[in-house]
Order: structure tokens, then sequence, then C-alpha cells
């Protein structure tokens, strides 16, 4: 249990779907697990898409369009961004504790008009500071508690381990 609001439904891999009864409890809920997700030195890059609408419940879990509508909009997310779409913004509504960043329309799968999509934030949340990804795995790393370093010309590389600099120094042509 989230939060006396939202829940758990089922986990697939590192993906997890959650519901909620209400849209606000959503939003906040996502931005709490970003929030915890950049604190943590190494962790992975969470990617977040919140969809709001009406969904069919069977057997104990959720189907219909506004489920694959939400993972098309997980697809469109970068590491640590919550995007969400322009029904969940609308359903918000107002609010002076959040806010939703237009991040243009995006035409995802199986879905014949482009999807208007908002990057979700709280006010005063900088981006998520000095963040970057390692080029080997792909996990997003705190620059300051990077693993491994490496200075090539102009420009330093981080990594998330010494197995993952080793990979890069074997064949750097390989990670662009």
């Amino acid at each position: 249990m989230l939060s006396s609001e939202g829940r758990v439904v089922k986990q697939i891999g590192d993906a997890f779907m959650l519901v909620f009864s209400d849209a606000r409890s959503a939003v906040e809920c996502s931005l709490n697990i970003r929030a915890r997700a950049v604190t943590e030195a190494q962790f992975l890059g969470t990617r977040q898409g919140v969809h709001w609408g009406p969904v069919l419940y069977r057997e104990g879990d959720y189907y219909g369009a506004t489920v694959d509508l939400a993972a098309r909009i997980v697809a469109e997310a970068s590491a640590d961004q919550v995007l969400v779409s322009r029904d969940l913004r609308d359903a918000v509504g107002e609010a002076d504790d959040l806010v939703f960043a237009p991040a243009g329309r995006r035409a995802v799968k199986h879905v014949a008009q482009p999807v208007e999509v908002f990057d979700a934030r709280r006010p005063g949340d900088d981006d998520t500071g000095e963040r970057t990804i390692d080029p080997v795995c792909g996990m997003t790393i705190d620059a300051r508690h990077a693993a491994a370093r490496l200075q090539l010309a102009e420009r330093e590389v981080l990594f998330c381990s010494q197995a993952c600099l080793q990979k890069f120094v074997a064949a750097p042509e390989h990670y662009g």
C-alpha cells in the first residue's frame, strides 16, 4: 500500500502498475517516488507515465485503453521524468503545489492522434542535479558518487562500476 489512495496492482520485471482513486494522488505518489529515487547514488532513473480514465477490472487486474495509454506514456518518459496525459492534468485541475510543463504531443503506438503530455513537477524542483548516464550499461548515476571516472580529451566519462569502465576501455568505439 502506497497511500490511502493508491496501491500496487502488479510488478513485471522492474515495472510496476499502480492504481489510484483520484488523479491528484497518482501525481503526488509519482513525484514522491521520483524524489526518493534521485536521492539514491546509483539507482536507475525512474520513468513514469500517468494517465487518467475508465478501466476494466477483472480477476485482480486492470485492462483497457486507459491502461494501454499509460504504458505508452511511460515509454515516452526520460529517466527521472514523470509524464502525464492531458486527461490527468485536467482531472487534477489548478494546483499551486504542482507544475505541469508542456512536453509536446507524442505519436504513440495504437493511438490515432498524437497524445499531449506534460512533465509533472513540484514548484522549485530543479532538474535531477548532477546525474549522468553510464555509456556502457545505461544506468543513471549521481556524478558525485560515480564508481569510476575516465578523462577523454575534453570530457569526463563516468561509470557506475569498475566493470563498466573496463568494458569501455576495451572497446570505446562501441559506446559512442
